[in-house]
């Protein structure tokens, strides 16, 4: 089921949460953003979400018209349905220029030559890309947590798809927006200790963010963050916790006896 981020008429966004339930693979959510007859998808996942995803899509838009796939890194939950989605419409993937010698690998053998033009690779800065009459900004999130990482801001509707930047482990519900954070902080916690390489990216990219006009935060699994003020209350937090090679040292690099 869609659920409706942003709807002006023209320009909409919607996010797909229960594609894949945890009991068979990590929760996660995938995006679609309109704009006029302009479509791209955003992190649409592997082969758990791609059939309901494409059959879902498939009621509001014309699939084989899809303009972009957006792709924030190279998990498997990201964008291993690759070879799917480039057989079954015309898009475009974007994606950081690290990826773009990988992603071939996620294509059948016959496809792989043919897809080189179809993959966009972004340099570490970012860019704008036009879609429709709007803008979708692919903002730097390097090492939160993949080495060639981007998040993708909708300037119309303020909307930033934060990639795991943000994401939670919860049970249920989860396209609500965050309504207690101490509450959800359990839910954050140990993902990000683990998966977000260190303090210094995430202090960094918290001070770009805030200099950002964002009505929602929306991660690539769990709640969003909506409004400014649960959104600093995130920011308040990622800047000031120890992740990745802070949590790190000699005991946790020994041989095993």
């Amino acid at each position: 089921m869609a659920i409706e981020l942003y709807n002006d008429g023209h320009h909409a966004c919607y996010t797909f949460d229960s594609l894949v339930s945890g009991e068979h693979g990590i929760q996660s959510n995938q995006f679609l953003i309109l704009d006029g007859d302009a479509a791209a998808l955003v992190d649409p996942g592997g082969d758990l979400t791609y059939t309901p995803l494409s059959v879902t899509l498939g009621r509001q838009i014309r699939l084989k018209e899809m303009d972009y796939v957006f792709a924030s890194h190279q998990d498997p939950d990201i964008i291993a349905s690759l070879d799917r989605w480039l057989m079954y419409t015309d898009c475009k993937v974007v994606c950081s220029k690290l990826w773009t010698r990988f992603l071939p690998h996620l294509v059948p053998g016959y496809q792989s030559a043919r897809i080189v033009d179809r993959i966009v690779g972004l340099e570490d800065e970012g860019g704008r890309i036009p879609l429709g009459d709007s803008v979708i900004k692919a903002v730097p999130a390097h090492f939160l947590h993949s080495v060639g990482n981007f998040q993708f801001y909708d300037t119309t509707a303020r909307i930033l798809f934060s990639g795991d930047m943000g994401a939670s482990l919860v049970e249920d519900h989860p396209g609500e927006p965050v309504e207690d954070f101490e509450a959800h902080i359990p839910t954050m916690k140990g993902f990000h200790q683990r998966y977000m390489v260190a303090n210094r990216a995430c202090r960094l990219w918290a001070r770009m963010v805030r200099q950002m006009d964002i009505d929602w935060l929306v991660p690539q699994h769990g709640r969003p963050f909506k409004g400014r003020e649960m959104i600093h209350r995130f920011l308040d937090w990622i800047e000031n916790l120890p992740c990745g090679i802070d949590l790190l040292d000699e005991s946790s690099y020994r041989v095993p006896r």
